[in-house]
């Protein structure tokens, strides 16, 4: 299990970095010989049980190594499924090869729970043409798919094995968790299983009830207050301070609560810090795409964790009709998530803000480098960077600011600097060289508290004074 490669959108384009693999960990080497092992290792592999979901992994060399991995919900109509096979099989081989080697076979996994009044023996029989179909598009690529299983209701069954004493027709039960030799050497590498893809999703799901009226009534406020002022150009540097302000205000907050200690416990104490209002401001406020890519600085140190909780939170709070406005929350999510390496949940919240939005530019470059197997290090280094480079262009306008302020006080002093215990006789400079005072002559008007007359008064930068108030 070297590579980790997953995509919940297929996309050519995601095969297109050149840059080396970055493998922040040796990972352990288990062998798999049957299918049943396949089956339960398949958690593992993936970090979470895929639930309705097309699983393609790559395998290397004589003995099978594990590649590249691809994931992709299993598409509702039958009339699709010609089409995803051929991308899906593309964009696996095409990822392999970018990084080194082509595959020389595939595993293919085809997870759906049954439905209502629908046997897990039937959802397996349905599913075989689209295993089928798999089976052609690689095979078309010269790539064999060495084994296709089905998991459906706790039992798995085989499309490629022939023999009913370790295939029977009604199916293989899976081991009971944490019983197998592969879940022993996970627990032993320390690599945890989230759950199910489904409960992954369901933390990011959207408010309802009371709650939900509650936020949509702060977020048509929220809108009508900030949308005209970060679409006029005087004001959007303000509301994009105010943002960020408000946000480091909120992760502050949650750093000092700390996380539950259950998934849902945990999520019902982040919904309780923010307030409607302000969930509302910071939603809109992350619309501005400067906004947010200051918003992803937060990314690493004793706050990343606090910013994944809060992220997570503000896309709970994109109620109808907002869901679009919680692309941003995802994206921000997905990029905190594969900045400290934990790529489950940033293939789970990168791939929600492609679900959403499938062409927010953001989104599909931080799944497309977390797919590559990019170091996010690169990344956070330029985010670094960019943060030093304001904060010394703040630097410099506030000492230019400090130098202009020292002139305009010398000048109401009309130039001349008064020492204690001076002469008398400095008052009676030659006439030729006596500093002319000023008077409503003067093009600029009487000399004021704002600076002498003459010069032009030092223009007041839009919206400093309500980011100060803030901070």
């Amino acid at each position: 299990m070297s590579n980790r490669d997953e995509t919940s959108r297929p996309s050519a384009a995601s095969a297109d970095s050149s840059s080396a693999p970055w493998d922040p960990r040796p990972e352990p080497q288990i062998t798999l010989r049957s299918p049943a092992e396949l089956a339960d290792a398949l958690p593992y592999l993936m970090g979470f049980h895929p639930t309705d979901s097309i699983v393609m992994v790559a395998l290397h060399g004589d003995r099978g190594r594990f590649g590249g991995r691809l994931r992709l919900g299993i598409p509702g109509s039958r009339d699709e499924w010609p089409d995803v096979c051929d991308q899906l099989a593309e964009t696996l081989v095409a990822g392999s090869a970018k990084r080194g080697a082509r595959p020389d076979g595939i595993v293919l996994f085809l997870c759906r729970d049954p439905g209502e009044g629908e046997t897990a023996l039937e959802v397996m029989k349905r599913l075989q043409p689209l295993a089928q179909c798999l089976r052609i598009a690689c095979g078309g690529l010269d790539v064999p798919v060495y084994e296709a299983l089905c998991i459906s209701g706790g039992r798995f069954w085989s499309y490629c094995c022939p023999d009913e004493r370790c295939c029977p027709p009604e199916g293989v039960p899976l081991a009971l968790p944490g019983t197998s030799v592969m879940a022993a050497a996970a627990a032993y590498a320390g690599i945890q299983v989230r759950g199910t893809l489904r409960e992954m999703e369901a933390r990011y799901a959207p408010l309802t009830g009371d709650r939900a009226e509650a936020q949509l009534r702060a977020l048509d406020g929220a809108a009508a207050d900030l949308v005209p002022r970060i679409l006029s150009g005087t004001s959007c540097e303000t509301v994009r301070q105010e943002t960020l302000d408000l946000v480091r205000l909120l992760l502050d907050r949650f750093h000092e609560a700390g996380p539950g200690a259950q998934r849902t416990e945990s999520d019902a104490r982040d919904d309780a810090l923010v307030g409607v209002d302000e969930a509302a401001a910071v939603i809109i406020g992350l619309q501005d795409r400067a906004a947010r890519d200051r918003a992803a600085e937060w990314m690493e140190g004793p706050q990343a964790p606090a910013a994944l909780r809060l992220w997570r939170a503000l896309a709970r709070r994109c109620v109808p009709p907002y869901q679009e406005h919680a692309t941003a929350p995802f994206a921000l999510a997905g990029w905190v998530a594969w900045s400290v390496g934990d790529h489950p949940e940033a293939r789970v919240a990168l791939g929600g803000a492609l679900t959403i939005d499938p062409g927010y530019l953001f989104a599909q470059l931080l799944h497309r480098a977390c797919n590559e197997g990019l170091d996010p290090e690169l990344l956070r280094r330029c985010l670094r960077q960019e943060r030093a480079d304001r904060a010394l262009s703040a630097a410099v306008e506030a000492g230019a600011n400090g130098a202009g302020s020292d002139r305009a006080r010398a000048g109401r002093s009309g130039g001349v600097e008064e020492k204690p215990g001076a002469s008398p006789a400095a008052d009676k400079a030659p006439p030729a060289r006596r500093r002319r005072p000023a008077t409503t002559d003067a093009p600029g008007g009487p000399a004021t508290a704002n600076g002498p007359a003459g010069r032009a008064r030092p223009r007041r930068r839009t919206g400093q004074r309500g980011a100060r108030s803030r901070q």
